[in-house]
């Protein structure tokens, strides 16, 4: 999820051609005929509107444990919905179709009969095992399950539920309507059979998959996060001011902000709670690190632009000057 904060910034990103998924609601798949998303925040709406666009399943149902929740996610892919209506990427009766295949619950019994789970809620895993061992209860055992996360064990969750062999990861990016990228992660208890259907999916729904071990982050959050620790150990060592440590990676490696700007940008917040998860997993890995001015800013409660104050000022999305 984290890198799609570059794209979303900084590149311009074309939407693909969804009317080639969307021509019949009953389009034939090579994977799975019904699918379930569990949670329907930034990502899981994005994801079931994904599934459903496609137009490769015969049903699509969003679920949510309270109705609150529910309509939220719902109002967020009408409204995604509406804006593509209005730029001509979609006809009416295409979203018609997108809309009516999507069945929104609070009722876990709903999911029984599902092909496919994926879980996208919150980064928390008493709040993931709860939900995989409710789901191993009420879901057939066939049916194959997966998680969203970004920082998570794989390997963690599928031992929790019950069905090891039948579990996956599916890492998509932010926004998922936009980006391609989607980390399909196995763990030494799938099966192939089990993985291939899921990496099939993920193209089915008109993503790029790439394959990937369990290894923490996966691959791009794998070589992202510990880049960006990099970037805040030259300012713990006063090498570089962070102006220049951010100008020195655009200019010099091409990239579409500075590791540091993209930092504040993700929320400091965010990149502390996943390294000080790896650094307690992980400890005697040295890429897992925490930088002093990281934990300086967490303590005074700068986490980025989401509080107006990190690396640099911020004024909403405009980023100010550098704070050196």
């Amino acid at each position: 999820m984290l890198l799609s904060s570059i794209y979303n910034k900084s590149i311009h990103t074309t939407l693909p051609n969804l009317r080639k998924y969307a021509n019949s609601r009953f389009l034939s798949s090579s994977s799975f005929g019904s699918v379930g998303v569990i949670g329907l925040g930034l990502m899981g709406h994005g994801i079931c509107q994904v599934a459903a666009t496609s137009g490769k399943h015969e049903n699509v149902i969003a679920y949510e444990t309270e109705e609150q929740f529910l309509e939220k996610g719902r109002s967020r892919i009408e409204a995604s919905m509406a804006k593509m209506l209005s730029k001509g990427k979609i006809s009416s009766g295409e979203a018609d179709r997108i809309l009516k295949s999507i069945t929104y619950t609070t009722d876990s019994s709903n999911l029984a009969d599902v092909d496919f789970v994926v879980e996208a809620i919150p980064e928390d895993m008493d709040l993931k095992k709860k939900l995989y061992q409710n789901l191993g209860a009420v879901c057939k055992p066939e049916a194959i399950f997966a998680s969203n996360t970004s920082s998570l064990s794989i390997t963690d969750m599928a031992e929790m539920s019950g069905r090891p062999e039948n579990f996956v990861g599916v890492h998509f990016f932010n926004p998922v309507q936009l980006m391609k990228l989607v980390e399909v992660i196995r763990t030494e208890h799938t099966k192939s059979d089990v993985f291939d259907k899921v990496y099939t999916w993920a193209q089915d729904i008109g993503k790029v998959s790439v394959k990937c071990g369990d290894t923490p982050g996966f691959i791009v959050n794998r070589l992202l996060v510990p880049s960006l620790m990099q970037a805040m150990l030259m300012v713990d060592r006063h090498e570089a001011s962070v102006n220049d440590i951010d100008l020195a990676l655009q200019l010099g490696a091409g990239h579409p902000m500075g590791p540091l700007h993209l930092a504040d940008y993700i929320g400091l917040d965010t990149c502390y709670s996943i390294v000080k998860g790896w650094t307690e997993k992980y400890p005697d890995e040295p890429a897992f690190v925490i930088p002093a001015c990281l934990k300086q800013k967490i303590d005074s409660g700068d986490f980025g632009r989401k509080t107006g104050k990190g690396f640099y000022d911020w004024d909403g999305d405009k980023r100010g000057d550098a704070i050196e």
